[in-house]
Formats: structure tokens, C-alpha cells, sequence
């Protein structure tokens, strides 16, 4: 987010506005964090590890939800005897 405040004449306030601004993006990031380098094998480490975690949570999804028709009916007809 920029902001930028000006007041005056014209000229002083849009070099105001250009100074906020420049400010404000400053501010931004070095709060974000992300203007500062990053280690290319930290980086490589970090989605490795990520692309990991979301490949075994989508084969515990898929041996959880892999069911036949019959299971799916059975699931099914115990959900409506519990109310669900």
C-alpha cells in the first residue's frame, strides 16, 4: 500500500506525494520482508519440504476418498442413521 500526503502549491505538493510514497513503499518492504535475498538452496529447501508435505497429504486424501460405489452407498445410508 502507498500513501502519500501534499499540500501547497502544485510543484511542493506532488513532490510530496512522490516522497510519501517512496516512503511508505520503503516501510512496506522492509516490513514484508520481501526486499531482502534469499538464499537460493534455503529457498530450494523450503519448497522441496512444501512440495513434499502437499504430495503426501494428497495420497493420504486419495487412499481416504478412494472408495467403491458400494462403499460410498454404505457411507452413505450411516450418515443419514446418525442425522448428519
Amino acid at each position: 500500500m502507498i500513501i502519500g500526503f501534499g499540500f501547497g502549491n502544485p510543484l511542493t505538493a506532488l513532490l510530496m506525494l512522490v516522497a510519501t510514497s517512496l516512503l511508505s513503499y520503503g516501510l512496506f518492504r522492509a516490513i514484508s520482508g520481501r526486499g531482502r535475498p534469499v538464499d537460493p538452496e534455503q529457498r530450494r529447501e523450503e519448497l522441496r519440504r512444501y512440495y513434499m508435505e502437499q504430495r503426501q497429504r494428497a495420497r493420504r486424501m486419495a487412499q481416504e476418498f478412494d472408495v467403491s460405489d458400494e462403499e460410498i452407498e454404505r457411507r452413505v445410508e450411516e450418515d443419514l442413521r446418525r442425522g448428519r
